[in-house]
């Protein structure tokens, strides 16, 4: 087997650093690439090297292959992490690592490719037996196509981009004489966002939760779950909460789902760490949505409820290891809730970069704090607006509600605004406690809070 000396973290913020955390536990060097933007960033000053790979744009630095590949090469590194976003699900960049005997931490490039094409990834799990939502088996050539099927499914149906994600180029439709605006705004949203304006139609649940099943597989066929996290609290398809194990899930329901996951990934070749992303209906019926072929923002509630840290296992599965655990090793314990805090302003949802003028990191039992934020840091305005990502772990669920409502009381974050108030209102939420939420939880939130004459961010004393 291979043993990795030095891994280059083509990423930033946050999830470099978590990688850089894992890494130096297990004795490999890191090598941190960095934009002009970020060359005061916390993964540039505890990484082993650092490389700036050029301008303050993604598109300058990040996503700028060649030059990430440069700095690999430069710095003599075995592998290449991508973590999340950027190049973590870019099948050509896992081909130029491969052609450049450097290995890519991730699935290979054929499943990546495949998995990618949201209507291709649909065939797939379908194939493998996974349900899925009646839809356009291909992407949609006409109008007059969808306007067929359409009323074929019943409405509502919702438009989605084939190379989707994060809630771009989908459109809800509700009567037939939306259907044409939608497809021709979702198209043009598609091909901006992912340079590919292909879209397809599937059948709309009204009220879903959002469960998703994480996967580790190796290269020798052997594939396990680490059961499910609930990440039905969202904004425009944007996660704002997530949690583990759902309040919803029966222990039978999480063994059907998490079987079911494990032998879509059997099926398409999977190994590395992934996530298979279902709808879950108010009748219990569970549906294929997508697969992410990389770590997600949100694993570290699992990392806690089962004590397994999903980057090392990524790390030893690249090397060649096989994977050591039997789904009977993996046990669940307790209950975990992580919060996204985002330079934004908690109200109107706009960016807030700037400086940190203050700051405090919240500790004590139980809590968790990924970050790359420090006092006098300077909040870019060029990417992603998460800042940290607060996670506590209880024994119940009721105690970790308790634990992130104190953990959030004591975090400072001042010189910017961010969505810090806004989790502390959710957290008071008898809905969001009660766990009788889908993924229309926002706007139900707002609307409430506007009917009691509120501010969404407001915390009653």
């Amino acid at each position: 087997m291979r043993r990795f000396r030095k891994i280059l973290i083509a990423n930033r913020g946050e999830i470099a650093c978590r990688i850089i955390w894992t890494c130096k536990e297990m004795g490999i060097q890191t090598v941190a690439v960095h934009s002009t933007a970020d060359r005061d960033s916390l993964h540039v000053r505890f990484a082993d090297e650092a490389v700036c790979i050029g301008g303050p744009t993604s598109q300058q630095s990040y996503l700028n292959i060649p030059s990430v590949i440069a700095a690999a090469e430069i710095t003599d590194v075995d592998a290449i992490h991508p973590g999340y976003g950027f190049l973590a699900e870019s099948a050509q960049f896992a081909e130029i690592c491969e052609a450049c005997n450097i290995k890519f931490i991730g699935p290979r490039p054929d499943v990546i490719r495949m998995m990618g094409d949201k209507v291709e990834a649909r065939r797939a799990m379908k194939e493998a037996g996974l349900p899925v939502l009646a839809g356009s088996p291909d992407p949609l050539k006409s109008e007059e196509e969808a306007t067929v099927l359409a009323r074929e499914i019943g409405y509502p149906v919702i438009i989605k981009a084939a190379a989707g994600g994060g809630g771009r180029g989908m459109r809800i439709v509700h009567r037939e004489e939306e259907l044409g605006p939608a497809m021709r705004t979702a198209a043009t949203e598609a091909a901006a966002a992912f340079k590919n304006g292909d879209i397809y139609v599937e059948k709309y649940v009204e009220n879903p939760r959002h469960i998703e099943i994480q996967v580790l597989a190796d290269e020798y066929g052997h594939c396990i779950h680490l059961g499910e996290r609930d990440c039905s609290i969202q904004r425009r398809h944007q996660k704002l909460i997530e949690e583990a194990p759902s309040p919803v899930l029966t222990q039978e329901l999480r063994e059907r789902m998490g079987s079911a996951a494990v032998e879509a990934c059997k099926r398409v070749g999977y190994s590395s760490a992934g996530t298979i992303e279902f709808l879950l209906d108010e009748d219990g019926q569970f549906y294929f949505m997508e697969m992410n072929t990389r770590i997600q923002v949100e694993h570290p509630v699992t990392e806690m409820i089962t004590l397994a840290d999903i980057v090392r296992n990524q790390i030893f599965v690249a090397q060649g290891d096989p994977l050591w655990y039997q789904q009977s090793d993996v046990n669940f314990n307790g209950h975990s809730i992580e919060c996204r805090i985002n330079a934004e302003d908690p109200e109107t949802f706009a960016p807030s970069p700037g400086r940190i003028t203050a700051y405090n990191a919240p500790g004590g039992p139980g809590v968790r704090l990924d970050t790359a934020a420090y006092n006098g840091y300077f909040v870019p305005p060029y990417y992603d607006s998460l800042i940290a990502k607060l996670i506590v772990h209880a024994r119940t669920r009721e105690v970790a509600i308790a634990r992130m409502r104190r953990a959030l009381e004591v975090m400072v974050v001042e010189g910017i605004k961010t969505t810090i108030p806004l989790h502390r209102a959710i957290m008071e939420d008898p809905y969001f406690r009660a766990g009788e939420y889908s993924t229309r939880f926002m706007e139900q939130f707002f609307e409430r809070r506007k009917n009691q004459g509120v501010s969404a961010a407001s915390v009653g004393d």
